[in-house]
């Protein structure tokens, strides 16, 4: 058992996106985090510099469309969360956990839209 609270981390996350603060969100990954983002073909960032690039542009985007928590769920590795930005557009995103309590990875996939192309994550 871990002594961090995932789902709480997660919640975070969510209001870091919410709020625009890119600061704060990438402080919540470890510094060898990795998003494997599978939206529009499959694509790795792997430490703060390739997740600041990743994040800014979405962040400016979606922040002011609005993030949704729509299900959050503990898995026994992690967390799994779907959220959706702008009211409609739904992501599932599965998260997994540095010892140190830090995001160590997230793969982000799209939901309920089939291979659309999501382009929010």
């Amino acid at each position: 058992m871990r002594d961090f609270d995932q789902m709480g981390i997660v919640v975070d996350w969510l209001d870091a996106c919410r709020k625009g603060d890119l600061a704060t969100l990438l402080d919540l990954y470890a510094d060898d985090a990795e998003i494997e983002c599978t939206c529009n073909g499959t694509h790795l960032y792997r430490g703060r510099r390739e997740l600041e690039t990743y994040w800014g542009p979405r962040l400016n985007a979606f922040s002011s469309a609005g993030f949704g928590l729509e299900e959050i769920n503990p898995v026994p590795n992690g967390v799994d969360l779907e959220y959706s930005v702008a009211g409609a557009l739904r992501i599932h995103a599965s998260f997994r956990f540095s010892p140190e309590g830090k995001i160590h990875s997230t793969l982000c996939v799209p939901a309920r839209q089939g291979s659309q192309n999501c382009g929010a994550c």
